[in-house]
Parts: C-alpha cells; structure tokens; sequence
C-alpha cells in the first residue's frame, strides 16, 4: 500500500515520533455552491471551465483515494444561485423531481452541512421541505425559531462517529464533533420571510456556548462549519462583536475548535501568493490565528483540503499534533485544463439540467444595444438601466394614492458580474437582439424582493459614498504608471448606481468606509455636484428610493433602514419586476439616460483595470478611454492601463458599456 495513503504528508516533530503510530484525519469542503452543479452558464449556454461541483466531485473521489481517513462538508449557500438550482423555486419551470443539489450532494455521499444565509431566499417553509430529502445533517447553532422556547431550527451540531486507521494499520474510534455557524444577518436580509419566525445569535457567542458542550459529549476533535469571511483579529473570544458578519479570525480564538471550514465572502484561503502581513492571517501555514483553517471559493471553483495529525493523548483522547491545508482548484491555472466533471454526478443530474436549459431559453423580449459590463466599474453601462427602470416603475406604482405618491422617485442597484472572485469570465455581454429569462437571471441573479425606502438628501449622498468608498484613492504625479483603481476587500456589488442623480467620484480622496460599512476617514467626501435632474441634492430634499431586501437591511457596507424609513415591502422579486419589464419594453434605449456618475481625480495619474479578456472583441471602447492593453495577469484577467484624463471627460458616462 503506497506510504501516502496513511501519511499525505511529513509528520512534523510536534506530532511525536513518526514510528510511533498517529493518525492522518483529512477533512474535506465545498462551500458557497450556489447551485452551479454542471460546469455550465445557462445565461450564456455555453460549458464553463473554471467551476461547477460535478468538476469538484472529481477532486472529491481523488482526495479520498489519498487518505484511508476523509470526511466532506458543505459550509452552506448551496441550495440557491444558479438557473438549475432555482428551478426548483420557480412556480412555471416545469420542474417537479427533488431538488438537485441535495439529489447531488446524496450522491456524493456528504458527512454533513451547514446552512448559510442565502438558503433562507424562497422562505423558511420552502427550506424545511427541501432539507427532508438530504441524506446527511444540516447543522445551524445561532438560528432558533421564534418562541417562548426558542426550537433549535437545525441540529446545532453532530457527533460524527468513525472508525480511523492509524500509521500502523490499528483502527481506533474517533468521536468528531461538527459545529454549523451562520452570519446572524439573516433574519435582517431575508427579513420579509423571517420576520417573527426566526431568531438569531452571534457566531463566537454561540461558539463559546456550544463548543464546551460538543467536547463534554465525547468528541476528540471539534470542527466548525462557519459560513462566515475572515473578518477582523480579536484577542479573546469576549471582544468579538455581536452581530460580526465575518467571525472567523475571531472564532478561531474560541477554545477547543481544532479546525475552521469557512466561506461566505467567496474567497480563497490559504493563498500561498497572497499577502500574509494580515493579523492572525498565515496563508503559508493555512491558519487563522493558529488554528487550520480553508476557504473553497464559490461555485465549486475549488475544493478546500485540511489534512489533521491526530496523536493520543493519556487516556485516548485524539489531539492536532499537526495540520496541512490548502484549495484545490478544479483548473489549476487560466490556461491549464479543468478537470473532468464526474460522470455519476453528470447522470445524476442529467435531467434537471434539460430541464434548466429549457427554462433559460425562454423569450421574453429583445435589445437593441449590447449589453456587457466589462467597463461597469469605470462607468455605470446600460446592464443597469433596465434593472433601475423596473424597479423605479414597481415603487412607482406602488406608491400611487399613498402619502408618499408626490416623491421623485429613484432606483439603485449594482453590476452584479463584474470579475472579482467569479473570475475573468464573470462578466455580462449580451449581444443586440432576442432576451431570454437566462438573460435576465444574469442581469439580475439573486432573489431579492423589492423595499421602498424615504431617504433624505444628506441619507442619498451618504449612500452613494458607501459605494464610492470601493475605490483605492488616486494619487497625483505617477504619470502613466498604474495604480490599482478596485480595493479586492469590497464585494463587487458593493458599487451602487442611483438613478436620476448625477455625480462625480473624487478619487484624490481617501474612501469614507470600509468594507463593512464602518466611518474610517470622517473627513473624507468623494461625492461631487450631486444634482436631481440638474437641481443640487439639498440635504433636507426628500425622495422615494427603489432598492431591494439585502441593501435595504443593511447588507455590504451599507446601514440597516430604520422603520420609518420603510414605506414599501413586498415579497415579489425584483428579477420578476424586471422580467414584466423586459416583456413590455424590451431594451431599446436610442440615447444615454439623463443620469450617471463618472470617475474623477488627479490628472497626471493612471488607474489599472482588471477586466475580461471579451474586451478585446471591441477594441473602440478601449481606444475611446485611451487605455494601454498590459496583457493578461495570471489569473486571466485583461490589465487596462487608463488615464485619469479620459474618465473624467465622460460628460455622459452611461452612454455606453
């Protein structure tokens, strides 16, 4: 038998003698799957290289043929995402089998899973029929049903128990404990279906609950599911906030959690090319705060690998002597072939995959312009405005004969595919002609429900500078020499547009948020010449703002709406708003709209844009910013050098893409 089934790696000296027998305890995890189960874009049709779990169950069988002793996990966002995994929601798909990413994950033979936050998006009713089928524990600590006695929603936890093959070909029982932790945000995001339904705690305050009563059950070792991002370095437990969206850097300082499976912010960790300058962040040795930790990305891009040296302790208790972790990528390099999808998966899935592309190919109007977002982020483009027209309309009309009828009304919403995690393929570009529903999902890809919300002026330039805040700042005199335009610690849907405003970003100055919202330079302001309709935004001017669920209860770095600030809710989703929308109009926009902001700061400096190798198929948008093509980076993406002086002479920025 090759040595490397027992030991995958070098046993270090903390882990005893090598001679003396210990145990190898691989831990397996996908996370944020989102659905994609076929390496396939139905808003594209077209096969994907760089994702899809059927390519990830391929390194799945793989990894377990390396190690006598493996386990899988799924870290949550699986059950929603993608135009496979929706049909299941969708009232007129047609689709009537069981839900096919529980039908994969059965398949696949997962040891467990936690919930994470977009599971809730089609209701708590709708979740708990699904979840019937999995052939595995779905685990959720810090969510209870609302109640005099506060129900568990979910098992909090499972006692997993294996029988393990050590270095000398002993079998010995192992008691795992698995521990499921969500963002507490949940019931604010999906509050219209969570409202007196669910209630929910904080990651680490729940931790510290819950992981003393995992080790006084008999487990050896203690595993948290967190569907969670790094987030900020505490000292102890005690410091961590509340209501941390992102906790794991401080989970990782709870007592007794030998091993963090993480995801929620897309991410890949450990990432041996990053910067490990960060707190309690050692990409090298692939821990947060000491302790191993992974992170797989999203929609099964990578699969993340954590390999423990168990030795026993007096009295039998396992211990970590030792640990190796890292992502597996389904396509080791830009220009590398993916691996193979797994057949079985393929088959298993076959027929709720036909069942996709029918549902996608459905009409539903015509464009007249091409819609791509490859320049969204230097310029707001027309992949928005028929996103900001129908919600406009749906607010519109739905506060006709209310109090709120007089108010000029606006929209904001974000490019949703602009590159970042999803790489250099995720980007929109739609040629002119016939609109399908993949069409809009890719347009509009969460199910969001539509929030009105009263916002002052001064509410509505704050708002904008949350957004702006994803900027790095531009300084002065570097001449043609790049500088990085996007800070990677934003979400790329952090970058709202407003509707029927008008406004320059001021890049000279320092970003007024970070990426969690919080005042970092009090002074700074990058909104500038905000107007209505070419009136100034007063501070006291009121309006009426079309936004949806996620942004208006405080998701990225923006702040939870107050009650009176709400003034419409609905449970219809913003994706079917647009749909009506596209049905009844179509997309034929014959000139820019009278709205847009435009990048502004120094003159003598240039901006790097990371973007899509599909820009090179229209090189006129690239002249017309006189960008110098750098060539692509390793990870794929086209590297635009532009100078500031081309931006800032966009008098009508949504013009074009």
């Amino acid at each position: 038998m090759p040595s490397d089934l027992i030991w995958p790696h070098e046993t270090s000296a903390s882990a005893g003698d090598p001679n003396h027998p210990h145990v190898w305890l691989r831990l397996l995890e996908t996370t944020d799957v989102h659905g994609h189960l076929m390496p396939y874009d139905y808003t594209r049709d077209t096969d994907t290289p760089g994702y899809g779990l059927a390519r990830t169950a391929t390194l799945v069988a793989r990894a377990r043929t390396e190690a006598h002793n493996s386990l899988l996990f799924d870290n949550g966002d699986f059950l929603q995402g993608s135009v496979l995994s929706d049909i299941v929601a969708a009232p007129d798909s047609g689709w009537t089998g069981p839900h096919p990413v529980i039908d994969a994950m059965n398949h696949m033979g997962y040891d467990a899973a936690a919930l994470g936050n977009h599971e809730f998006n089609f209701g708590l009713d709708w979740l708990m029929r699904t979840l019937k089928d999995a052939r595995f524990p779905v685990l959720c600590a810090n969510a209870r049903l609302s109640g005099p006695d506060e129900a568990p929603l979910r098992p909090p936890s499972v006692l997993l128990r294996r029988e393990i093959r050590d270095s000398a070909g002993r079998t010995h029982p192992l008691r795992l404990g698995v521990l499921g932790l969500l963002p507490p945000q949940v019931t604010t995001w999906d509050h219209v279906h969570l409202q007196g339904r669910l209630v929910t705690r904080g990651i680490v305050e729940t931790a510290m609950s819950e992981v003393p009563r995992l080790r006084a059950a008999g487990a050896d070792i203690v595993v948290a599911l967190v569907h969670s991002g790094i987030g900020s370095a505490v000292r102890r437990p005690e410091e961590a906030q509340a209501d941390q969206e992102h906790a794991a850097l401080a989970l990782a300082t709870v007592p007794g959690i030998d091993a963090l499976l993480c995801g929620h912010s897309h991410q890949v960790f450990p990432d041996p090319s990053a910067d490990t300058a960060t707190t309690g962040v050692d990409h090298q040795a692939g821990t947060f705060a000491g302790v191993p930790a992974v992170m797989a990305g999203f929609r099964g891009s990578h699969l993340g690998v954590i390999d423990l040296c168990l030795v026993a302790r007096d009295g039998g208790r396992w211990h970590v002597g030792a640990a190796h972790s890292r992502a597996r990528p389904v396509r080791p390099g830009f220009h590398a072939a993916p691996v193979p999808p797994e057949t079985g998966l393929v088959d298993r899935v076959r027929a709720a995959h036909r069942a996709a592309l029918t549902h996608a190919a459905r009409p539903i109007g015509h464009t007249t312009r091409p819609l791509r977002s490859y320049l969204s982020i230097l310029r707001p483009g027309d992949t928005l405005r028929p996103v900001l027209d129908a919600k406009a309309a749906a607010l519109r009309t739905a506060l006709a004969d209310t109090p709120h009828a007089h108010l000029p009304v606006l929209a904001t919403s974000a490019c949703f595919k602009t590159g970042g995690h999803g790489g250099p393929d995720h980007f929109i570009d739609i040629p002119p002609g016939p609109l399908t529903l993949g069409h809009a999902a890719e347009l509009y890809p969460f199910p969001n429900t539509l929030v009105g919300l009263r916002l002052t002026g001064a509410e509505v330039a704050d708002w904008l500078e949350r957004a702006a805040s994803c900027f790095q700042q531009v300084h002065p005199g570097l001449g043609d020499r790049p500088q990085p335009l996007w800070n990677p610690a934003f979400a790329g849907h952090s970058l709202d547009t407003v509707s029927e405003l008008t406004y320059r970003i001021d890049l000279s100055q320092p970003p007024r948020y970070d990426p969690m919202g919080r005042l970092l330079n009090p002074e700074a302001t990058r909104i500038r010449d905000l107007r209505h309709h070419g009136t100034p935004v007063a501070a006291d001017a009121v309006f009426a703002m079309a936004t949806n669920n996620f942004r208006a209860f405080g998701g990225g770095p923006f702040p939870k709406a107050g009650t009176d600030r709400i003034i419409h809710e609905t449970r219809r989703k913003v994706r079917d708003y647009l749909v009506d929308r596209l049905r009844d109009t179509g997309v034929r926009y014959p000139a820019a709209p009278a709205y847009g902001w435009w990048l502004d700061g120094p003159c003598d400096a240039t901006v790097l844009l990371a973007t899509g190798p599909g820009i090179r198929a229209h090189p006129e948008e690239i002249a017309a910013l006189s960008a110098r093509d750098l060539g692509l980076c390793e990870k794929g993406f086209v590297q635009l050098a532009v100078p500031m002086t081309a931006l800032a002479h966009l008098a009508n920025p949504a013009a074009t893409s």
